[in-house]
C-alpha cells in the first residue's frame, strides 16, 4: 500500500477514536478512558501525518514524542489542581497559536487559491484571537491581572472599529496573498488586539464560559488550518472540538440563565452592585459540627473553588465515608459553573475517588434540598448565593443556584467573610440556619473527622 493510503487509513482510525473518546467524556465514569482514547487517536494522526509527508525522519518523530511525553507527564504531576483552569486556558491559547502558525506557513509556501487564502485568513484570525484571549483568561484566572470586568466608555465602538479594520485587512490579504504583505501583519496585530479586547470586559464568574468558548475557537481555528493544508484529520478534529466547545458553552450559559451575548458584552459585575448585606454571623466549632453531623440522616456537600485551594477533596471523601458508616446518606451537589473551568468540581472529586453515583446535578438536588439535614458548603460562594434569586440588582440576578439556604442546617467553610470570585456579597452567611466554620477547609474538616474518632 502507498504511504498516502496508509495515512488515510490511520486518519480514519484517529477520527473513530476521537468520536468514541468524545462520547466517553460525557460521563464521569468513562471520562478517563475517553481522554486516553482521544490521546491515542491524536498520536496516530500526528505520526501518520508526519511520516506520510516526509516532513521529518522517524528518529525526530521519536525524539518529539519523548520530549512531549516528558513535558506532559511533568505538567500532570506538578501543576496543582488549583492551577488546572489556568493550564486549560494556556492549552487553548497554544492550540490557537499552532493554527495561526500553520496558516502563516501555508501562506509562505507559494501561490495559493482564493479558497485556500480564505482558510489561511480564518486560521490566522481565529488563532490570534484565541491566543491573546486565552492569555488574558490565564491572567484573570491566576489573578495576575484584575479578575473584574474591565469596561470603559465607547468600548463597543472601539471593538467594532477593530473588527471592521480586521475584515478590511483580511479582504486585502485574500486579494493579494503574500507572506511579506503588510496586510498579513495588520491581520495578525488586529486579531491579537481583538482577543484582548474581547476578554477584558468579562468578569470572574463568567470564566468557565470563556474557557469553553475559547476551547471552541481553538477547534474552529484548527479546522480552518486543516482546510488550508488539505489535512482531513485536522479538519475532523477541529470540527469536533469546535462543535463540542460551542455545545458546552451553551450548556454553561443555560446554567447561568444568560445568553452568550450577555456574557460577552455585558461587562459582568461592572455596573450592578446589589444590595449591601448585613447581619449576625454565627460561628461554629468542629466539636459542635460533629454533634450535628452525628445526628444527621442525610448530608449534602456543596464544593466550590475553595475546596480546590485547600486541597480538601480527600478529607471531604473521608468525612463522607465516616458519615455513611454512621448510617447517613451522603451526596455531593454539583453546580455546572462551580470553580473556574467546566467540570472543575467533577475533576476534583474524581481525583479523590468519590463514587460517581453520589454526584448530583443542581436541577436534581434543588427539589429535595428542603429535606437535607445538613448542607456543607466548602468554598463555594456565587453558586449558592440567594441574592441571585432575591435581589434583581445583583450582578448574578437570575442565575440558577443550589438552594442550600433552604436546607435545615447549613455549614459554610471559609477562611473569612470575603466575597467570591464575582465580588458579590452573600446573604447566606447571615441566615438563621447557617453556621460558619472558619479556617482552612482541609484543617476544619480534619478537625471534624477527629471528633468522630
Amino acid at each position: 500500500m502507498s504511504g498516502v493510503l496508509i495515512a488515510n487509513l490511520a486518519y480514519i482510525l484517529s477520527a473513530i477514536l476521537f468520536i468514541f473518546g468524545l462520547k466517553m467524556l460525557g460521563s464521569p465514569a468513562t471520562a478517563r478512558r475517553g481522554n486516553a482514547c482521544s490521546a491515542v487517536g491524536m498520536l496516530i494522526a500526528i505520526v501518520a501525518g508526519l511520516a506520510s509527508s516526509g516532513i521529518v525522519s522517524p528518529q525526530w518523530i521519536a525524539i518529539g514524542m519523548l520530549i512531549g511525553a516528558v513535558i506532559g507527564a511533568s505538567a500532570a504531576r506538578l501543576v496543582a489542581m488549583t492551577s488546572m483552569p489556568e493550564m486549560v486556558a494556556l492549552f487553548n491559547g497554544f492550540g490557537g497559536s499552532a493554527s495561526l502558525f500553520v496558516g502563516w506557513a501555508t501562506l509562505a509556501g507559494g501561490d495559493v487559491s482564493t479558497f485556500t487564502a480564505v482558510t489561511i485568513l480564518l486560521s490566522i484570525l481565529i488563532g490570534g484571537v484565541t491566543f491573546s484571549g486565552s492569555l488574558i483568561a490565564y491572567g484573570k484566572l491566576s489573578e495576575a491581572i484584575n479578575s473584574a470586568a474591565v469596561v470603559f466608555t465607547g468600548q463597543r465602538v472601539v471593538n467594532s472599529l477593530i473588527l471592521i479594520a480586521l475584515l478590511a485587512s483580511g479582504f486585502m490579504l485574500c486579494t493579494v496573498p503574500a507572506p511579506d504583505s503588510i496586510w498579513l501583519y495588520a491581520v495578525l496585530g488586529l486579531a491579537l488586539l481583538l482577543g484582548v479586547m474581547a476578554v477584558i470586559p468579562i468578569g470572574g464568574a463568567d470564566m468557565p464560559v470563556v474557557i469553553s468558548l475559547l476551547n471552541s475557537y481553538s477547534g474552529i481555528a484548527a479546522c480552518a488550518a486543516g482546510f488550508a493544508i488539505g489535512n482531513n484529520v485536522l479538519i475532523v478534529a477541529g470540527s469536533l472540538v469546535g462543535a463540542s466547545g460551542i455545545i458546552l458553552t451553551q450548556i454553561m450559559c443555560k446554567a447561568m440563565n444568560r445568553s452568550l451575548a450577555n456574557v460577552l458584552f455585558s461587562g459582568f459585575g461592572a455596573a450592578k452592585q446589589g444590595k449591601a448585606v448585613e447581619g449576625e454571623v454565627r460561628p461554629i466549632t468542629p466539636e459542635d459540627a460533629y454533634y450535628i453531623l452525628e445526628a444527621a440522616a442525610n448530608v449534602c456537600f456543596v464544593p466550590g473553588y475553595g475546596m480546590a485551594v485547600a486541597q480538601a477533596q480527600h478529607v471531604v471523601k473521608e468525612l463522607g465515608e465516616i458519615l455513611e458508616n454512621n448510617g447517613t446518606e451522603v451526596t455531593f451537589a454539583i453546580h455546572p459553573v462551580a470553580g473556574r473551568m467546566p467540570g472543575h468540581m467533577n475533576v476534583l472529586l474524581a481525583e479523590a475517588d468519590v463514587p460517581y453515583e453520589q454526584l448530583i446535578e443542581m436541577d436534581d438536588i434543588n427539589p429535595r434540598i428542603e429535606t437535607v439535614d445538613v448542607a456543607i458548603v466548602i468554598g463555594a460562594n456565587d453558586v449558592v448565593n440567594p441574592s441571585a434569586r432575591e435581589d434583581p440588582d445583583s450582578p448574578i440576578a437570575g442565575m440558577p443556584i443550589i438552594n442550600v439556604d433552604k436546607a435545615r442546617t447549613v455549614f459554610v467553610l471559609k477562611r473569612s467573610m470575603a466575597s467570591g470570585f464575582a465580588g458579590v456579597d452573600n446573604p447566606l452567611f447571615f441566615a438563621e440556619n447557617t453556621r460558619m466554620l472558619f479556617g482552612d477547609a482541609k484543617d476544619s474538616i480534619g478537625s471534624v473527622i477527629g471528633e468522630f474518632s
